[in-house]
């Protein structure tokens, strides 16, 4: 009796393990199928592990291959991880980003950094400056500036006059520094403005005609202003806190009428007197009024 209850449970147990294997090898089948599928639908593409700043040549332990959804692929992708050490970033690329030929330096192209952030069309036209004219040294790469003229005018007699000339010029690099590495001042003693060939024209001009100063700006303001400049004669009427007088403006202050005497009131009338007088005769009486 003993012996058939333990053929049962090791029968029961036969079946049962049967069935896990079974099991077992259809869940690892499908996960295998799954996973081919998955890697034919699939391309491996060159991302970045670290961030790669703008204008570096880009090493081999900064960039690696994963898969990427065949789908999904990024215009410019490359897949070939040889093909990318020895490039030059064009623009900043971030850990994980994609590495795309658009954001790269052509390869048969060599240029300077500079001329790199320089959009089709531009200029870069390099100024003298000092901590004064520099903001304090508050301007950095890719701050925003308007640039002011102090130069004698000759249509007023060669008084001098303050014009803002150019309005919100990116600035492409301070001193020898093309990248805003923190939020400390730094004095340098040139920044370089990214320009128009026209206005690359007027601030030549400016600067051997005059003093230039530059003006940093909000770098989210971008709306154009526009002034008449001021001298000194403006100046000095602007900072007066008092009105003008009557003979700067010409205006006459109207005299005040003379306020007329005021007449003595009236005299109070006169009181007037009564006098009255009781009579008494026997049980009458009455009464008399003498004026």
């Amino acid at each position: 009796m003993n012996n058939k209850r333990i053929l049962i449970a090791v029968g029961v147990a036969a079946v049962l393990a049967l069935f896990a294997s079974v099991g077992a090898y259809k869940f690892l089948s499908e996960r295998g199928r799954m996973a081919e599928q998955a890697r034919l639908q699939t391309a491996g593409i060159v991302v970045a592990v670290v961030d790669i700043p703008f204008a570096s040549t880009i090493t081999p332990n900064q960039v690696t291959v994963i898969p990427w959804p065949k789908g999904n692929l990024p215009k410019g992708a490359i897949g070939d991880p040889k093909a990318v050490p020895g490039r030059v970033a064009w623009r900043e690329f971030v850990a994980g980003e994609p590495i795309v030929e658009s954001k790269l330096v052509p390869a048969d192209t060599v240029t300077g950094i500079l001329s790199l952030k320089l959009l089709a069309g531009m200029r870069a036209f390099t100024i003298q400056v000092n901590e004064v004219v520099g903001v304090g040294g508050f301007i950095v790469p890719d701050a925003r500036v308007d640039v002011v003229l102090t130069t004698s005018s000759a249509s007023r007699g060669g008084e001098k006059i303050s014009k803002i000339v150019l309005e919100d010029i990116r600035v492409l690099a301070t001193g020898q520094a093309v990248e805003r590495k923190d939020n400390k001042p730094v004095t340098v003693n040139t920044v370089t403005l990214a320009v128009t060939p026209e206005d690359a024209e007027r601030l030549a001009l400016a600067v051997h005609d005059g003093r230039l100063v530059l003006v940093l700006r909000n770098f989210m303001d971008n709306a154009a202003v526009t002034t008449t400049g001021i001298d000194k004669t403006r100046l000095l009427a602007y900072n007066r806190s008092a009105r003008p007088s009557a003979t700067e403006t010409g205006e006459v202050k109207p005299k005040r009428a003379a306020k007329a005497k005021a007449s003595a009131p009236p005299p109070p009338p006169a009181i007037k007197r009564v006098h009255i007088v009781e009579i008494i005769k026997g049980t009458k009486r009455s009464e008399e009024r003498f004026d």
